[in-house]
């Protein structure tokens, strides 16, 4: 088959790119933002940043990114006005995504420096790496998927692919069927999670290059 005209690759391109749905990344002062922006957009996603409630609530599709510790996140979207537009937003169907802390947040409770709730939106909580002697907490670098349930967020990906984590607590579920992928370190933890419209992530698809592009451009196109 003949190779098409750059120029008809690249009007084809953006004809795909303007049916894309806008994707708000919520600012509460915590995680690495403009990474995130930067994957979404070379997919050609149309996203914006954005702390402001009104135009979360208004999203297509939101991403809850995050970097830091679990209660200072809950202070700062409380503070913001987030909640309500967040849980608004999920109820409502919209594709929602969370990133690293942004999955954690989504849990009951956390038990990182002292009891904290969460968003509630799954039953569980949040609990740190048990101390094994030589493991290394954080839980920091490279390491394997174990696929242990199809979820459209995992279209593409295979089996023990490699991503990028930085964290030292992760999510305990009460309902394991929630649960999409596993990672081992020290003990077998959920490292990814699927329900209905919420896809949520330990590691960072932003920093994992081929995969957690594909990751990302899955989540771009539902």
């Amino acid at each position: 088959m003949a190779r098409e005209s750059s120029s008809h690759s690249h009007l084809s391109f953006s004809i795909l790119c303007s049916q894309f749905s806008m994707i708000t990344i919520i600012d509460y002062g915590m995680g690495n933002l403009r990474s995130v922006e930067k994957a979404l957009q070379k997919l050609g996603a149309s996203v914006e940043v954005s702390g402001d409630p009104a135009n979360v609530a208004r999203a297509e599709k939101v991403v809850l990114p995050g970097v830091g510790a679990f209660g200072a996140a809950m202070h700062n979207l409380d503070a913001a006005g987030l909640r309500e537009p967040i849980l608004a937003s999920i109820e409502s169907g919209k594709p929602f995504l969370g990133i690293c802390l942004g999955l954690q947040l989504l849990f009951n409770e956390s038990e990182e420096m002292g009891r904290h709730r969460g968003l509630g939106v799954f039953a569980g909580k949040v609990v740190r790496f048990p101390g094994v002697p030589g493991l290394r907490i954080p839980h920091m670098g490279w390491n394997q998927l174990d696929v242990v349930r199809p979820a459209p967020h995992l279209a593409g990906l295979a089996h023990q692919d490699m991503v990028y984590f930085v964290h030292s607590f992760f999510v305990a579920p009460d309902n394991e069927a929630i649960v999409a992928t596993r990672t081992f370190h020290g003990v077998s933890f959920a490292s990814s999670v699927w329900q209905e419209n919420v896809f949520a992530v330990q590691f960072h698809p932003e920093k994992s290059s081929s995969v957690g592009a594909r990751l990302l451009e899955n989540f771009v196109k539902l």
